[in-house]
């Protein structure tokens, strides 16, 4: 008589539940251009969802904790002038975010911690680079302010945000549409889907494409018969993917292990209302005394839900098993370091105490004069009056000019960034 024997997995018993009625945030237009990103973006701090806006594209961004019915005239974040297609938060940065559009920019935004009064209108920095939409964002996992965007014109871009300078751009890797794109766990590595139904593995630093040629896949795991997008999550923390299909209702989650047959069907959360977008928390927002293992927020067509999947556990103690240590906000490289060839894991941080989010860090932009670029060499054909030397007492005056200048613009810094400090403390206090 054979026995069937049941594998041995801390994973096996994992239940979703979503979150009460009042946990959710109600009166949310969320928006209907037909493309396949997830709509939603999360971190510990806020929720950003896109949404139906007259005149251009918008989101929205709200702190987590704001739940219930949203006031009709909330702030949006508004500048791009057609749909927003993708949005990304910063993991170096809980309050910098990135919007990519229909009308072929991307946008980088500074979020307050306190609720602005108006629409926030002006981004940090515009990226203008690509020829056609812009549909793929994603931040590199290790290096700080290296952002990828990927667009109608078939082209990946790597930008520096610090500087607004392009990094690297891979022009002829994909002869068609790019569907998705992704960072390995260090960002030396991407991998890409496309429209040719190829999966290829790049080094954007040499801009090779690194491999193309897989025959047959690891494992094959029959879904359904829907034709909707899905949308995977992978934590790589419990080796959970979480495959969640846009106009479906269900979230289909597998075990990846490094035995055959490598991919294990755990369970399928089932709800009635089919989801338009998802976002998923990173690790480092989850409330691990409750045994919470990943966080998803459910667009509906008018509500954002929440989706909690738990491990039951008797004790209330911390679980080391299901919370190894998890990357943090902090950087591990700079971004010149990274295109010089450098590459580094990233920097990690443990939950057993929970996670406090960093106060507000503000991002700032330098952009290089272009005049500063040496003139051509060679000989000149005129010399106009202007060329001649300045003389001593000229330039000492020029020179105290700059430096009460600079002195006026550091004391104006530090009275802003004083100004800010007790708006947040006034936010606090009355919250």
């Amino acid at each position: 008589m054979s026995r069937r024997v049941v594998r041995q997995s801390k994973f096996r018993h994992v239940f979703g539940q979503a979150a009460k009625a009042d946990q959710a945030y109600e009166d949310i237009r969320v928006s209907k251009v037909t493309w396949d990103s997830s709509f939603c973006a999360v971190n510990p701090k806020f929720l950003a969802i896109i949404v139906e806006a007259g005149g251009g594209g918008a989101f929205i961004v709200l702190p987590l904790a704001k739940t219930g019915r949203v006031d009709k005239n909330h702030p949006l974040v508004t500048g791009h002038t057609a749909p927003v297609l993708d949005i990304d938060w910063c993991p170096h940065n809980d309050n910098v975010i990135a919007s990519a559009s229909d009308d072929t920019t991307i946008m980088v935004w500074q979020i307050p911690d306190y609720t602005p009064m108006r629409n926030i209108t002006e981004p940090i920095i515009t990226l203008e680079g690509h020829s056609k939409r812009v549909g793929i964002l994603s931040w590199h996992p290790t290096a700080r302010n290296v952002l990828l965007s990927a667009g109608g014109d078939n082209v990946i871009i790597i930008w520096n945000v610090g500087t607004g300078e392009v990094l690297l751009s891979l022009d002829d890797m994909h002869p068609d549409i790019i569907h998705s794109v992704c960072w390995n766990s260090n960002g030396s590595l991407l991998a890409t889907t496309c429209k040719d139904k190829t999966l290829r593995i790049i080094d954007p630093r040499k801009g090779q494409v690194v491999a193309n040629n897989f025959e047959e896949p690891v494992a094959l795991q029959e879904m359904d018969t829907s034709n909707g997008v899905l949308l995977p999550f992978y934590d790589p923390d419990s080796s959970i993917v979480y495959l969640c299909g846009k106009g479906d209702s269900s979230i289909r989650y597998f075990e990846i292990t490094d035995e055959p047959p490598f991919v294990h069907y755990l369970n399928t959360f089932s709800s009635k209302e089919p989801q338009r977008g998802m976002g998923f928390m990173p690790k480092r927002g989850l409330d691990v005394s409750k045994c919470e293992i990943a966080r998803f927020f459910k667009l509906h067509e008018r509500k954002c839900e929440p989706i909690i999947m738990t491990v039951p556990r008797k004790s209330d103690l911390f679980q080391d098993d299901l919370y190894p240590d998890t990357p943090g906000p902090e950087p591990a490289l700079e971004a010149d370091e990274w295109l010089s060839g450098q590459d580094a894991e990233p920097v990690l941080i443990s939950l057993r105490d929970g996670y406090v989010p960093p106060k507000h860090r503000e991002l700032r932009v330098t952009k290089r004069n272009i005049l500063d670029a040496r003139p051509p060499s060679g000989p000149r054909r005129s010399q106009s009056a202007s060329d001649a030397p300045l003389s001593q007492h000229t330039l000492e005056t020029l020179l105290a000019e700059i430096k009460g200048l600079r002195e006026q613009v550091q004391a104006q810094e530090q009275r802003i960034t004083a100004l800010e400090n007790m708006l947040c403390e006034l936010v606090d206090g009355t919250d």
